[in-house]
């Protein structure tokens, strides 16, 4: 059954890793959005209007005005908005169970290490002002083991799950910077392919070139959206 959306999706977004998947899967579907721009380097993940929208204060989140029985419907956790759209649509999530959970099981992948891990790298070894070899140590390695896994899947396989879904949606954000990663073009030559492959769609051309209003603060030399982000305790 095809889904027409008539009133755009309204996205709460910030061009980070996890914003993009959720605009890369809009552009694939080509249904209309509207962009609600989170500057998370300026704290308006703390506003109250975005809490009740997102209450883990993290973009991206997503409002549906027309949801289940045609009533609007907020969804936050970029992950959960990828399914709920892949449902509704019907698209880059298949339906039928086994296909269904080759690509969940990559999501979660991404969701709970590809994603968190590759974080705590960039975290410790750019932008933490105390250098811990540990810490470098422990996320050098475990972003080099992710790198393997995924590396050892594309083998195989065109798309991380077979047919191109939101799996790959949800890992291309991380991969897409490789070159920031510890990890060499030479070792993981499946990757490096299929991050050409991904980001060679004209859907996700587009999703990368969505431009904020103003441009986004580097965050290695901005001490202030550092203390904004790395800071966070229960209020």
């Amino acid at each position: 059954m095809t889904v027409t959306q008539t009133a755009p999706i309204e996205v709460h977004y910030w061009p980070t890793p996890n914003g993009h998947k959720i605009t890369i899967l809009l552009e694939e579907l080509g249904v209309p959005y509207e962009l609600k721009f989170v500057n998370i380097s300026k704290g308006d993940q703390f506003k109250p209007e975005f809490l009740a929208i997102s209450p883990n204060n993290k973009m991206p989140a997503i409002v549906d005005p027309e949801g289940p029985d045609g009533q609007p419907i907020a969804v936050f956790e970029s992950g959960a908005i990828l399914q709920y759209l892949g449902r509704k649509f019907g698209k880059f999530y298949p339906a039928e169970e086994r296909a269904r959970v080759a690509v969940d099981q990559w999501l979660f992948w991404q969701m709970g290490g590809f994603g968190p891990m590759l974080g705590q790298f960039h975290h410790f070894a750019i932008y933490a002002p105390e250098k811990l070899p540990y810490a470098i140590d422990r996320y050098t390695n475990e972003a080099h083991r992710l790198y393997g896994v995924l590396e050892k899947q594309l083998r195989d396989n065109e798309y991380v799950a077979g047919d191109y879904s939101i799996a790959d949606m949800a890992i291309i954000g991380w991969a897409k910077v490789w070159e920031r990663h510890p990890v060499t073009a030479e070792e993981f030559p499946s990757v490096i392919d299929w991050v050409n492959r991904v980001v060679a769609r004209p859907a996700v051309q587009r999703a990368y070139a969505i431009q904020t209003p103003t441009p986004p603060t580097n965050l290695a030399d901005d001490k202030e959206a550092q203390k904004v982000l790395f800071g966070q305790r229960a209020r």
